[in-house]
C-alpha cells in the first residue's frame, strides 16, 4: 500500500458564514488556533476573552487544499480517502463532488475516492458545520438534565463534552481536521488491522496468536514474522502463531519492568503474493478485572500476572482545550509526572476524547495502567437507531485501535450517568427511574451495545457499565445504598468532601472497595496564573479570576476549608500557597484512608491530575506543567513503602466557641506494595514546639507485598492534658537501611492553633551539572510545608512541600529545563512555609 499525506500539504480556511478571505490553515489543527495564529481572536486563555468567542461555534468554517496524484498511485485498483479525526458536522467533497458526510468526531473514516480523482491538480474541501446549529436541529426532543453545558443539549452530538464547558473548562466549541488525513492507494486486498491474543502458559511460555483483519475475505493466508525484544529477535512467526519462551513480563509501574516486544509481520495470500505489513509494540502480560465473593461482598482489584495491585492515580482529562496536533512531548511532561509520583494507573475519563496513539505509547512505557472510559458523561444521551449505529461504529473504531495497548486495563461505558440522573426535580424528574424509555435507551448502549463490541473487537479487556457503578442498577441508584453498597462492591466517586463540604476526616467513615474519584480544589500558583492576568487583576473573587474558577462555588468551598484548618492569610500569594497545602492534607486523608484498608480497597484514583487551560481546579500538576503541592505530596503518599498515622477523634466547638477534642491515640500503620518483603524500623518522636523532644521509641518490622498493618497505637492524652494538645507535633518515619522511605508530621489540632516559631533558614546552593543544582535548607526551627521556588525559571525538584526540622540539613535536587548559572538560580530562589502565611 502507498500512502499520500494530505495533512502535510497546504492547506486554507476560511469563516464561511461570512464568506472571509482564505487564510493559511494548519492540520492537524481547529478553526481556534488558526485564527489565532493569524491574530483574527485574542488568546482565548487571557482574562475574559473566553466569552467574547462564542461567536465562532455559531460559524460554518471551510478548509481546503490542492494536490497532485502520482501516476504510481493512479496505477493502484483503489484509492481511499482516510481520515482519522474530523471535527464534527462536516461535508467533505473531492474536485466539487461529494464524497461524505460526518457528524461523530470519534470515528476514523474511509472512502472509495478513485473515480473522483482526476490526473494533476485535485482539490479537497471539507466544511465544518456549526455544531449548535446541529445541536438545535437534531433530536428536539430529547431534553436531559444539564450538569456542566450552560447552554444545553450537546449529548445530541458524538462531540468532545467538556469543549462544551465543565466546571474546570472553558467553552471552546471547535472544528477542524484534528487528526492525520492521507489517501491510501492499494490493489487486490488490503491488511487493515491484526489481532494478537496471548495465552500464558504452565510453563510461562506465552503462545501469540495473530488474527488478520482484511478489506476483503482470503481463501487461504499465511503470516511471516518476527517477535524482537531490544532488537534482538526471540521468536519467529509463522502459521499465525509464535512462541516466546522465558518471556520478559509487563508490570505496572513500581512493580516491575516495562519490556516492550516489537511484532513485525506481513501477511500474505495463497500464492505467496503481500497483502500487507504491520508493526506494533506489546507488553506480554495478563490484566484481569478481578470480581470474586469474599466476606464483605465482592472484590473490585487488577491483577497483573496474577499478582493483585493496588491502584494508585489519578483521573485524566484532555490535555489542552484545543487537542488537535497535541505532540508526544506534550503527553510526555505530565505522563512522566504521574509515574514520578508512583502511579500505576490513570483513568481517561468519559468527558473527553479517546487520546493518541503517543498517549497510550507512553503509558505502556510507563507502566502507567489505563482505566478507559467511552466519551459519554453525566447526562443523559439519545438512544435512536441512528445514534446507536454511530455509537456502534465508534466503539468497534476505538477498541481496535487501542486493544493491544499492555497498559489498557479496563473499558468503562460512561461516567456517572446512572449516578447523576436518578434522583432530582428538572423536565425529567426521577428520569433513569420515572422513565422507562430512558431507562431503556440507557441500557441498550451500555449494557448491550458497547460490552458487545469490547467483546468481539478485544475480548479479553474487562468492560465496566458506568463509573461508579455497583453490579445492579438498584445499587448503584439507590440513594440510601450509595456508599454502603460501595463499601460492599463496585468502584465509588466520593464527593461528600468538597461538593457537600463534608468534614475531611469523612473520608475515614467509608470502606469503600475502590474509589475512582475524589477531590478538593486550589488555586494554580502566581506563575501559572500570571499567564491569564495582568498583576492588577489577580483578586480570586475579581472577574478575571472568576472566569478561571468554573464551579460555581469553587472560590466558597476553597475558603472554607482553608479557613477551617489554616489562619487567615496575609496576601493573595498566601492564599494560593494555603489553598495547595489545603488540597495536599484533603487528598493524603483519603489515600491513605484507603491504602490502609488494602486488600480490602484495592484503588485510589484522585481528581484530577491535569488542566486543559489555567484555572483554579482539583488539578495535581498545572497547565504550565508545574507540580502543585498535591504532586509533591501525592509521590510521598503514593509510595511503595508508606508509614501512615490514623488518628481517631477530631477537634469540635461547643456553645460559646469554646474547643473540644476526642483525640487521644494515634495509630501508626505501615503500607506496602512493593514486589519484594524488606525489613525496616517505624520510629516515632513527640515533639514540643520549643523543640524538645518530651518522647520517643522504635519498632521493627516485616513489610511484606500487598499487607497494610497497623503496628502501634500510641496514646498521648495525658500528655496533651499536661503539655497542652497545641503546643505539640509527632513525628514518624519508616527507615529501610539507612533511608528513610517514608515519613510524616502529625498535629493534634487544626495548625492554625498551633504558635509556630519563625525560623531563621540557610541555605547553600552547589551546581552538579549546567542545568543541575543541590539546594541544601537549614532551619533554626521547625518548618511545616516548607516549599521553594525559581520564579522565571523552568525547573522540576525531586521534593518540595517537605517538612523542615533543626539541625537536619535538607537537599533537594533541582533540574532546570536549560543551562543556569549560579548566580541566576541564586537569585531568583524563594521560600516559605507555614508560619509565614500570616
Amino acid at each position: 500500500m502507498s500512502t499520500l499525506s494530505l495533512a502535510s500539504a497546504r492547506w486554507q480556511f476560511r469563516d464561511a458564514t461570512e464568506q472571509t478571505p482564505w487564510r493559511a490553515a494548519t492540520v492537524p489543527g481547529c478553526v481556534h488556533t488558526d485564527l489565532r495564529r493569524h491574530r483574527l481572536i485574542p488568546d482565548p486563555f487571557w482574562g475574559t476573552n473566553e466569552l467574547e468567542l462564542q461567536w465562532i461555534e455559531e460559524h460554518d468554517w471551510e478548509y481546503r487544499t490542492t494536490f497532485r496524484v502520482s501516476a504510481a498511485l493512479l496505477a493502484e485498483e483503489n484509492l481511499d480517502l482516510v481520515a482519522d479525526g474530523l471535527d464534527t458536522v462536516a461535508t467533505v467533497r473531492l474536485n466539487g463532488r461529494l464524497v461524505a458526510r460526518t457528524e461523530n468526531m470519534f470515528l476514523g473514516h474511509r472512502w472509495a475516492v478513485r473515480p473522483l480523482l482526476r490526473p494533476g491538480a485535485n482539490e479537497l474541501v471539507i466544511r465544518f458545520g456549526s455544531a449548535m446549529k446541529y445541536i438545535r436541529t437534531h433530536r428536539p426532543a430529547h431534553t436531559p438534565r444539564e450538569f456542566n453545558d450552560p447552554v444545553g443539549r450537546s449529548q445530541v452530538i458524538r462531540k468532545q463534552p467538556c469543549q462544551f464547558g465543565w466546571d474546570w473548562g472553558p467553552r471552546l466549541v471547535t472544528a477542524g481536521i484534528w487528526r492525520d488525513l492521507r489517501l491510501e492507494a492499494w490493489s487486490g486486498n488490503r491488511l487493515e488491522t491484526v489481532r494478537i491474543t496471548q495465552k500464558h502458559r504452565k510453563d510461562g511460555s506465552v503462545l501469540l496468536t495473530f488474527e488478520p483483519e482484511l478489506a476483503r475475505k482470503e481463501a487461504k493466508i499465511d503470516i511471516l514474522g518476527t517477535v524482537s525484544l531490544n532488537g534482538k529477535v526471540v521468536s519467529q512467526i509463522a502459521n499465525l502463531k509464535s512462541l516466546v519462551v522465558n518471556p520478559a513480563l509487563w508490570w505496572p509501574n513500581g512493580h516491575g519492568a516495562q519490556p516492550l516486544y516489537q511484532i513485525e509481520l506481513a501477511v500474505t495470500d495463497r500464492h505467496g503474493g503481500l497483502i500487507g505489513r504491520w508493526s506494533k509494540r506489546i507488553g506480554l502480560r495478563t490484566l484481569v478485572l478481578d470480581r470474586h465473593p469474599d466476606a464483605a461482598g465482592e472484590t473490585f482489584q487488577f491483577v497483573v500476572n496474577g499478582r493483585a495491585i493496588f491502584a494508585k492515580g489519578a483521573n485524566w482529562i484532555p490535555a489542552h482545550s484545543f487537542v488537535a496536533g497535541l505532540t508526544r512531548a506534550d503527553y510526555a511532561r505530565d505522563l512522566t509526572s504521574a509515574a514520578a509520583a508512583h502511579m500505576n494507573m490513570l483513568r481517561v475519563w468519559g468527558g473527553g476524547i479517546y487520546e493518541s496513539t503517543d498517549f497510550y505509547d507512553l503509558c505502556d512505557e510507563l507502566g502507567l495502567m489505563i482505566w478507559q472510559d467511552f466519551m459519554f458523561s453525566c447526562s443523559i444521551y439519545p438512544g435512536d437507531a441512528a445514534f446507536r449505529a454511530s455509537v456502534r461504529a465508534e466503539a468497534v473504531h476505538q477498541v481496535k485501535r487501542l486493544r493491544h495497548h499492555a497498559c489498557l486495563a479496563l473499558w468503562c461505558g460512561n461516567n456517572e450517568i446512572a449516578q447523576l440522573n436518578t434522583y432530582g426535580g428538572g423536565i425529567n424528574k426521577g428520569d433513569l427511574i420515572d422513565q422507562p424509555k430512558l431507562r431503556r435507551d440507557y441500557e441498550a448502549i451500555f449494557h448491550q451495545l458497547l460490552p458487545a463490541a469490547v467483546a468481539a473487537h478485544d475480548g479479553v479487556t474487562a468492560y465496566w457499565p458506568s463509573s461508579q457503578w455497583r453490579n445492579t442498577f438498584a445499587d448503584s441508584v439507590s440513594k440510601t445504598a450509595t456508599h454502603p453498597a460501595g463499601e460492599q462492591r463496585g468502584d465509588t466517586h466520593y464527593w461528600d468532601v468538597w461538593h457537600a463540604r463534608h468534614p475531611v476526616k469523612d473520608y475515614e467513615k467509608w470502606r469503600f472497595r475502590f474509589c475512582s474519584e475524589f477531590g478538593m480544589q486550589s488555586y494554580c500558583s502566581p506563575a501559572t496564573t500570571a499567564t491569564f492576568t495582568p498583576p492588577d487583576r489577580r483578586n480570586v473573587f475579581g472577574p478575571l479570576m472568576e472566569n478561571h474558577q468554573k464551579n460555581r462555588a469553587g472560590n466558597q468551598i476553597i475558603l472554607d476549608y482553608v479557613s477551617r484548618r489554616y489562619r487567615f492569610p496575609k496576601s493573595q500569594e498566601a492564599l494560593i500557597y494555603l489553598s495547595q497545602l489545603n488540597q495536599a492534607h484533603c487528598m493524603q486523608v483519603g489515600v491513605e484512608h484507603y491504602r490502609r484498608h488494602m486488600p480490602h480497597c484495592m484503588g485510589a484514583l484522585y481528581w484530577q491530575l491535569n488542566d486543559c487551560w489555567p484555572v483554579a481546579s482539583w488539578s495535581s500538576l498545572e497547565f504550565t506543567g508545574r507540580w502543585k503541592a498535591l504532586h509533591h505530596a501525592a509521590r510521598r503518599f503514593f509510595a511503595p513503602a508508606l508509614v501512615s498515622a490514623h488518628v481517631p477523634g477530631d477537634e469540635d466547638t461547643i456553645i460559646g466557641n469554646y474547643r473540644t477534642t476526642t483525640v487521644d491515640a494515634v495509630h501508626l500503620h505501615t503500607v506496602y506494595d512493593a514486589p519484594a518483603p524488606a525489613r525496616g524500623e517505624l520510629r516515632w518522636e513527640l515533639f514540643h514546639l520549643d523543640e524538645h523532644i518530651i518522647t520517643r521509641g522504635r519498632k521493627k518490622v516485616i513489610l511484606r507485598p500487598g499487607e497494610s498493618v497497623r503496628q502501634q497505637t500510641l496514646r498521648f492524652g495525658k500528655l496533651m492534658a499536661a503539655h497542652g494538645r497545641d503546643n505539640l507535633h509527632l513525628r514518624i518515619a519508616l527507615v529501610i537501611g539507612r533511608r528513610r522511605v517514608s515519613e510524616e508530621t502529625v498535629f493534634f489540632a487544626p495548625p492554625r492553633f498551633l504558635n509556630l516559631q519563625r525560623p531563621k533558614t540557610k541555605v547553600a546552593i552547589r551546581a552538579v551539572g549546567p542545568a543541575a543544582f543541590d539546594l541544601t535548607f537549614r532551619t533554626s526551627a521547625f518548618q511545616h510545608r516548607f516549599a521553594f521556588d525559581l520564579p522565571g525559571l523552568a525547573h522540576r525538584s525531586d521534593d518540595n512541600w517537605f517538612e523542615l526540622y533543626p539541625d537536619e540539613p535538607k537537599t533537594v535536587r533541582v533540574l532546570c529545563n536549560q543551562p543556569q548559572s549560579l548566580a541566576r538560580v541564586r537569585k531568583s530562589l524563594v521560600h516559605q512555609s507555614l508560619v509565614d502565611s500570616y
